[in-house]
């Protein structure tokens, strides 16, 4: 059983790899200069603005990256508009058909807004992407699902709060995350625009760590499609940039006893130097450092091991360089 575990885990592993390395010959410079090129542009004439953008690449995929790279650079978060959705949210939590009527009468305005003032939130990120890929003759499509952070679907999937987009480019879907690419709101309130390229043409396996589609295809993964939701490690922006994949312990919450082995592992989609792993906790604002031994790295999955002396809960992070990449609560009870 073990061994047909480890086979299943490598055919997964190897398909992440593929899928990340099927535009390693191209250069997206030249895209990205483009659309640097065309900042500030206003929405006023989305084919117009899509031509701009497109019509001095050869390829589908420069064409989409000019496109989504412009998209994360020039709209902001909406925070206003953030926090009205999550209170209808809440407030049609019972009453699915109550929420849907709601929101399909408030995007007419969020729209409005997104093209006025190049402000939105989720729904609009993705909209904007679908609409200009139209006009450059791209198939892409609007994913609807949960978006799993330290503040939402933690334990469950109860509250549908985000949309992403699949693009098919050389017939083959792929999947990104413009809002999330975007940047973040600083306490709920302020937007701060930090572009993360970790979430485009994201690895499926990856995208799955804090991405549930409703519709299960757009997992685009056959492993993923039948799999129950797990409470898996907290995953960060980080986690995107570093192309991690963590894999054990693979639930968030670990009941363990005083003095006994740990097994940590995670894959990794590039280089990674073993002496920037480590695991941390806080005390305060300070980080305070385990012990880590039997370090490995096998092809890309790296493990290691460490023991808890004493009882008691602790939130744990897999930290890369300067960057919390992955959360555990670890609960430690006598032998």
């Amino acid at each position: 059983m073990k061994n047909k575990f480890l086979f299943i885990l490598c055919l997964v592993f190897n398909s992440a790899i593929a899928q990340v390395s099927d535009f390693k010959s191209i250069d997206f410079t030249q895209a990205d200069n483009i659309a640097k090129l065309h900042e500030g542009n206003n929405l006023d004439n989305l084919p117009l603005l899509a031509h701009n953008l497109t019509y001095k690449l050869k390829t589908d995929a420069e064409k989409f990256r000019a496109i989504y790279f412009w998209v994360c650079n020039n709209i902001k978060g909406d925070a206003i508009q953030d926090h009205k959705v999550s209170k209808k949210r809440k407030q049609f939590k019972n009453d699915s058909l109550g929420y849907l009527k709601w929101n399909n009468q408030y995007k007419i305005k969020a729209f409005k807004k997104l093209l006025k003032h190049k402000k939105t939130m989720c729904t609009g990120y993705a909209y904007l992407l679908k609409e200009l890929c139209f006009f450059a003759n791209i198939n892409c499509k609007i994913v609807n699902g949960y978006g799993r952070s330290v503040t939402s679907n933690i334990d469950s999937l109860d509250m549908i709060n985000h949309s992403w987009n699949a693009v098919k480019l050389n017939n083959k879907w792929y999947l990104c995350d413009a809002t999330w690419s975007s940047g973040y709101l600083l306490n709920g309130s302020t937007f701060i625009k930090d572009y993360n390229n970790g979430y485009f043409l994201t690895d499926p396996i990856l995208f799955a760590k804090n991405h549930f589609p409703i519709n299960k295809k757009w997992y685009l993964n056959d492993t993923l499609k039948n799999q129950k939701f797990v409470v898996s490690p907290i995953v960060y922006g980080e986690t995107f940039k570093h192309k991690i994949i963590p894999v054990s312990p693979s639930e968030m919450n670990l009941t363990t006893i005083k003095d006994k082995v740990v097994n940590f592992s995670f894959q990794t989609l590039q280089t990674i130097n073993k002496e920037t792993v480590a695991l941390v906790l806080f005390s305060g604002i300070n980080q305070i450092p385990f012990t880590i031994y039997e370090l490995k790295n096998d092809n890309g999955l790296i493990s290691f091991k460490t023991k808890f002396k004493h009882k008691g809960f602790y939130d744990i992070h897999l930290k890369i360089k300067e960057d919390i990449v992955a959360t555990y609560t670890i609960k430690v009870e006598k032998s």
